[in-house]
């Protein structure tokens, strides 16, 4: 695809999914022994829908290393306990993380094991600090926040409050000059696009990069449910701090740790991976249009109308550039307006314009 062409492929561009999988499983709702299609990023929202009972969960991407990244997180789940695992990617404080990749390395196929033997410095880390998105917001927490608010503050934001106590603190304590100035300095198009995301991915973005996401934070900033957002921690002070997303939840470990082998990595692009597997059902396809011109998106919509049969369920994310199946192709797809805004509404990934599910006529 033209418009990835020259996007680097050779690092961990993302070590979290930054798509909220709560809502993800609610739109997609698979029925047990479904066939889904994922696409895998960092992997835990591929993990997630293991959760469902799935026949089979296909993670796809292009960059290998993210793959690696995926077939490690898998390898921990696989032969880690609960404790173990949690230690192992960086949840919890640990001195421990080699001892535990090396008990865990045999399980990786020959070239993530050699991959991840020369990327010690990254897995003693915790693997969920290793990403390029991850460490810019790390700069975000370290270097740009603390010339706004103190820790105090920040703290503060965190506890629990009335939606207009939340509102009130918002307003009067938090969007100071300093936090408006530099917010829109941080998560401009110029800085995002060298230290976050890569600037092919905002080449079809025609809005205000910064005005954009402004808004939507300050949208979820003045709710109650701001103080229990698990990516906003981790965006503010640099870690979950024990707010823990959907596929290291304990109770969802278990179900997914038993399901583990059902899981089948796959390197390429997703309209690929529909030659080599049986027709998907359900189909978790990210963010993946945001970087697609209005041409490319028709043509992946149309393979995708090729490879699917009536009753197919997708789920996405528009970011700042509007796609989506049942405006591109309405006699295929429809759209389902307020299952799609519910979930929207409550999106734990504030950044988000919408999310979307539409299902195959």
């Amino acid at each position: 695809m033209k418009q990835l062409h020259n996007v680097k492929h050779d690092f961990i561009r993302y070590a979290n999914c930054w798509e909220d999988a709560d809502i993800l499983l609610k739109g997609l709702a698979p029925k047990p022994a479904g066939q889904i299609l994922s696409i895998g990023s960092a992997g835990d929202n591929s993990f997630s829908l293991l959760t469902t009972d799935p026949s089979m969960v296909v993670a796809v991407d292009i960059n290998k290393v993210q793959l690696f990244l995926i077939e490690l997180k898998k390898s921990a789940i696989k032969t880690l306990d609960y404790p173990d695992f949690l230690e192992f990617l960086g949840f919890v404080n640990s001195n421990n993380r080699l001892k535990l990749f090396n008990s865990i390395k045999q399980d990786l196929t020959g070239e993530a094991k050699s991959y991840w033997e020369y990327q010690i410095s990254n897995i003693e880390s915790g693997l969920i600090y290793a990403g390029k998105f991850e460490k810019y917001f790390s700069i975000f927490s370290k270097k740009i926040l603390p010339l706004v608010h103190s820790r105090k503050t920040i703290d503060k934001h965190f506890e629990e409050k009335s939606e207009d106590e939340q509102r009130e603190f918002y307003f009067t304590t938090w969007n100071n000059w300093r936090w408006r100035l530099l917010f829109k300095l941080f998560f401009s198009r110029a800085v995002m696009g060298k230290f976050g995301r890569d600037p092919a991915f905002l080449k079809q973005v025609e809005v205000t990069v910064s005005e954009h996401i402004f808004g939507k934070a300050e949208s979820h900033l003045i709710t109650s449910e701001t103080q229990q957002n698990y990516f906003l921690k981790f965006i503010l002070t640099g870690s979950f701090n024990g707010a823990l997303p959907h596929y290291a939840r304990e109770e969802n470990f278990k179900k997914i740790k038993a399901n583990i082998e059902r899981i089948e990595i796959f390197e390429g692009f997703a309209e690929t991976a529909f030659k080599k597997y049986d027709r998907f059902n359900y189909l978790n396809l990210s963010n993946i249009f945001e970087y697609m011109d209005e041409s490319t998106f028709k043509n992946v919509t149309q393979g995708i109308i090729d490879a699917t049969d009536e009753g197919a369920k997708f789920a996405y994310w528009n970011l700042m550039v509007p796609r989506r199946f049942s405006s591109a192709f309405p006699d295929h797809f429809q759209y389902h307006r307020e299952e799609s805004d519910n979930l929207s509404s409550i999106d734990k990934c504030f950044f988000y314009n919408c999310f979307v599910v539409d299902e195959r006529r």
